[in-house]
């Protein structure tokens, strides 16, 4: 399978034991907040570490407890509930600091063929004519896709989205929902969306598991 994981943490109140393969599309995990969702996604993205298990993504294995590969080398694209744009950079410049780190950048010959793709991913996500805002300056749909482009300006094998939704009104949600779903299947990498929301699962899920106290229980 395309991204598989299977993980042991042990937590204050309870320990994580999940384990789930899929190949492709949106796998959403449900459950109460303080089910282990988030602490899933560390894991996988390596900010945190598992205390056993293997997590393999795109068959390449990036832990398991003997191999441990670091986040930037994961090629994991994370979508945090607020975003986590910065707040004092321009989308631009919150976009191409995403690609910033690649090895390739720090080539001269390199750098503008990057400096090129991070406008065509602006161009793809229609920001091209918001480049010169600020975050605080964009609604939240805008904010969503900035930081979507940022995350995919890096080219992922998988992305992560930790209940990218609930910081939203209901009125900016209902605009966002759209945006996404007519992205969803252009994005066209695994993906794995933290939700505690019934509705957003029915939209969005290919694969689904809800989870409570670390376990998956359907």
């Amino acid at each position: 399978m395309g991204i598989y994981f299977k993980i042991k943490k042990r937590l204050d109140r309870f320990s994580i034991d999940v384990e789930y393969a899929f190949d492709k599309g949106v796998l959403v995990i449900q459950g109460e907040s303080g089910a282990g969702k988030t602490t899933v996604l560390n894991c996988i993205s390596g900010l945190k570490r598992p205390d056993e298990g293997r997590i393999s993504i795109e068959k390449e294995l990036v832990f398991d407890g003997q191999t441990d590969i670091p986040v930037k080398k994961r090629q994991v694209g994370y979508l945090f509930q607020n975003y986590a744009l910065f707040p004092n950079m321009t989308v631009e410049k919150n976009i191409v600091y995403g690609i910033k780190n690649k090895r390739e950048y720090k080539e001269r010959n390199r750098r503008k063929a990057l400096l090129e793709y991070a406008d065509s991913v602006m161009e793809t996500f229609g920001l091209t004519h918001l480049k010169k805002r600020y975050p605080h300056n964009l609604s939240g749909g805008e904010q969503q896709r900035a930081a979507l482009a940022r995350a995919m300006v890096t080219k992922p094998k998988l992305l992560l989205l930790d209940e990218p939704f609930s910081a939203l009104d209901m009125k900016t949600k209902e605009t966002v929902y759209e945006e996404f779903a007519s992205i969803k299947d252009f994005l066209g990498i695994p993906t794995i969306l933290i939700t505690h929301d019934p509705r957003e699962s029915r939209m969005f899920a290919d694969h689904q598991i809800f989870m409570k106290d670390g376990r998956i229980v359907s």
